[in-house]
């Protein structure tokens, strides 16, 4: 839903910035390395010394390489399967990242071990919603459903995430993480169920 509604007004914002990168001969797969490398480096570095909030800052900045990097794509028109494939893989490591930020400051630092066991639990799931629709477009197939799609799991995790280092109570991220789970179980189910039935509205054996 957030990439359908918002996309659009971030590409008009970022849109120059990306065309002037195209004029400084910077490439989009460096800065789609370099966004992943920020994401790690405000989820690696600064969330398991208690910097949730300036951690967020920074991740949120380099999660914008994402929609600079494709606009770059679009504009010198190569949108081929290469950008494809190391977008979707270096998304997968930084969105890891992230949880496991968390789950190591409330493992250490933050002695909340609820709260870490439940960042990794998110992050498998959140792997998982992943390789649902990977495999499903690997079968020829589509599972572009669901309720918790990365944008969403992304948006409400880094939010919760950062106002909790702004002094919001740990039992909201708590919360927060509790239904990012559930939101995640029902995004694999929804998928599952949609690659099933085109698998057996076409007649294909199982």
């Amino acid at each position: 839903m957030l990439n359908r509604y918002a996309r659009d007004f971030f590409a008009a914002i970022f849109r120059p910035i990306a065309y002037l990168l195209l004029r400084w001969g910077v490439s989009p797969d460096t800065v789609t390395i370099v966004g992943t490398l920020g994401v790690m480096v405000g989820a690696l570095a600064l969330y398991p010394l208690g910097q949730l909030f300036w951690g967020t800052v920074l991740i949120t900045v380099f999660i914008f390489s994402d929609l600079v990097d494709g606009l770059m794509a679009r504009k010198l028109d190569r949108c081929g399967p290469w950008g494809a494939f190391l977008d979707s893989t270096l998304d997968r490591l930084g969105d890891s990242s992230v949880f496991l930020g968390i789950a190591l400051w409330f493992f250490l630092g933050g002695a909340q071990p609820a709260i870490a066991i439940l960042a990794l639990v998110c992050l498998v799931l959140s792997n998982l919603v992943s390789y649902s629709k990977a495999r499903a477009e690997g079968l020829g197939l589509t599972a572009d459903v669901g309720i918790a799609e990365r944008s969403e799991r992304l948006v409400v995790t880094l939010v919760a995430t950062g106002l909790v280092g702004l002094g919001l109570p740990e039992w909201v991220l708590l919360i927060v993480l509790v239904l990012l789970a559930l939101a995640s179980v029902v995004t694999v189910a929804q998928r599952v169920l949609a690659v099933r039935a085109q698998i057996f509205n076409a007649g294909v054996p199982s």
